[in-house]
C-alpha cells in the first residue's frame, strides 16, 4: 500500500487521495486498507517514516567521516544529489507534504526533520570549532544546515529535468551556501 500511495502521490497531494485510490492501485480491496492503517493519514505519516529512514543513515556518516568542513560539505552535498537521483518519488512527496493539507503528515515531517536536526547538532557538538557554543546555537546551526540540505534536494528535484547543467549549478549553489554556513560558524560569538 506504501508503494501504491507513493506512486499515486506522484500527481497529486495526499488530501486530494482517496482510499479507494490507493487499494485499487495496490490490488486490495477497501477493507484491506483498513487493516493497515486507520485512514489516510497514517499512510501519509508512515510515508515520511520510510521517505527520510535512508538519508538519516547517509547523513549521519557523512557526519562521522573524517575531513575538515569543506570535505564533510562535498560529501553531504554528493549524498542529497544521489539520494534524489535514487528515492526520487520520496523527496517530491516530502516537498508537496511538507507545507501540504495534511495535519498530521507536516506534523510528522516536522518532527522527522527535528530529529534530523537533533542528530546533525550532536555531531555538530564533537567538533572542536563548537566548543563553548550553547545548545541553543548548536540547535540554530544544526536546523541552518537541514533546511539547507531539505532546500537543496527539492531544487535536485526540480533540476533533474533540466538536465546535467542545472544540476552542477544546484551543486555548486548548495556547497557555496553550506561553506558560508560553516564561515559564518567559525565566526560566531553566541547568542
Amino acid at each position: 500500500m506504501l508503494d501504491a500511495g507513493l506512486h499515486l502521490l506522484a500527481d497529486q497531494n495526499l488530501a486530494s487521495l482517496g482510499v479507494r485510490e490507493v487499494t485499487r492501485e495496490a490490488g486490495l480491496s477497501p477493507a484491506a486498507f483498513y487493516r493497515h492503517f486507520p485512514d489516510l493519514a497514517a499512510l501519509g505519516v508512515a510515508l515520511v517514516e520510510e521517505s527520510l529512514a535512508s538519508l538519516h543513515v547517509m547523513i549521519r556518516s557523512v557526519l562521522a567521516e573524517a575531513g575538515g568542513a569543506e570535505e564533510v560539505i562535498d560529501r553531504a552535498v554528493d549524498v542529497i544529489e544521489q539520494h534524489v537521483r535514487e528515492h526520487r518519488s520520496h523527496v517530491r512527496f516530502l516537498s508537496r507534504e511538507r507545507h501540504g493539507g495534511v495535519r498530521q503528515v507536516r506534523e510528522a515531517i516536522d518532527a522527522e526533520l527535528g530529529r534530523f536536526a537533533t542528530e546533525v547538532g550532536a555531531a555538530l557538538a564533537l567538533q572542536p570549532v563548537s566548543r563553548g557554543w550553547s545548545e541553543r546555537d548548536l540547535r540554530m546551526l544544526a536546523e541552518l544546515y537541514v533546511d539547507r540540505m531539505v532546500s537543496t534536494a527539492s531544487a535536485f528535484l526540480e533540476a533533474q529535468e533540466s538536465g546535467p547543467a542545472r544540476e552542477r549549478g544546484i551543486a555548486d549553489a548548495a556547497r557555496f551556501q553550506l561553506r558560508l554556513i560553516s564561515l559564518g560558524r567559525r565566526h560566531w560569538q553566541g547568542s
